[in-house]
Formats: structure tokens, C-alpha cells, sequence
């Protein structure tokens, strides 16, 4: 091997060390900063079932509610001032929206998850056999103001 050849094996050499100890290096986590005193519960977690979004607006509540009704047991006709995200942690419901002239009717079961938009009216019963629980998180609620609107029954759901 010459002299030339040589020197650019050890280059290329000397290239591909200092690759990897600059890898090896960069690698490295920063040290994060440990929580103290600090815990959290997840108190509801699920699957997003409808489609939808919600509107956000600064200066307003955000509230977290658990919310339970007994089998046969409904909501009665309600809307929400800056809709709801709604988890279902146990059992069954069906939620009947009026939606024109028509209702709109879903079921969801525990684990799934769905959004009421504001202005919806909506009647959420209990159509299984356990208490429904849900974790609602309502945004946009008037300071120190309700989470919820109550309506008169739009007559578009036979039965309800």
C-alpha cells in the first residue's frame, strides 16, 4: 500500500470515529426535571366516535364533570354553551339529537367517546341494564356560569 493510500485510510478511519462519538454524544438525553409532589389521574379515556370539532374561546371555563344516570334515567333535553367531550366509562347510552326536522339517533357503549357541539340539543338515556357513567369536559362554559342549557323537547324524536 503507498504512502497516499495510506493517509486516506486513516483519514477515513479517523472520519468515521469521530462520526460515531459525535452520534454516541448527541445521543444522550438532557436530564429531564423530575415531578414532585406531583400526581395524576386519568379519569376517563376513549375511543372518538362522532366527528366534529369544538371552538375555543380565551376568557371562558373549562369543567370536568363525572356525570351518572341510572338505567332508564336520561338527561332530558339539553344543550351545552361551548359543546362537550364526552367518555363513556361504563355502560350505555343513546344519545337522540334534533337535528331540522329529524333526530339523529347513536348508541355508544363504555370506552367510546363523543363530541356535542354548541347549539346541539341532545337527550342522553340510559338504554342499558348499569348506570351510565360519563367524564364530560365542557369548554367554553361563562365564568362561574352552567355547563349545561335546558331546552324544551324539540317534538323530532318519537317517544322521547
Amino acid at each position: 500500500m503507498n504512502r497516499q493510500m495510506r493517509r486516506v485510510l486513516r483519514w477515513a478511519v479517523l472520519t468515521t470515529g469521530l462520526v460515531g462519538l459525535f452520534v454516541a454524544v448527541s445521543a444522550v438525553p438532557g436530564a429531564a426535571t423530575p415531578p414532585v409532589g406531583f400526581t395524576s389521574e386519568i379519569l376517563g379515556r376513549g375511543t372518538y366516535m362522532s366527528h366534529g370539532t369544538l371552538p375555543l374561546t380565551q376568557g371562558l371555563d373549562v369543567v370536568v364533570s363525572r356525570i351518572t344516570v341510572v338505567p332508564g334515567g336520561s338527561s332530558g333535553w339539553h344543550s351545552h354553551p361551548g359543546g362537550a367531550i364526552a367518555i363513556l366509562q361504563q355502560g350505555q347510552l343513546t344519545l337522540y339529537e334534533s337535528v331540522g326536522n329529524h333526530c339523529d339517533v347513536t348508541t355508544y357503549t363504555a370506552g367510546q367517546t363523543f363530541v356535542e357541539r354548541p347549539g346541539d340539543v341532545v337527550n342522553a338515556v340510559n338504554t342499558g341494564s348499569t348506570d351510565f357513567v360519563v367524564i364530560a369536559t365542557f369548554p367554553g362554559v361563562p365564568v362561574g356560569g352552567s355547563t349545561r342549557i335546558d331546552q324544551p323537547n324539540p317534538g323530532t324524536c318519537p317517544g322521547i
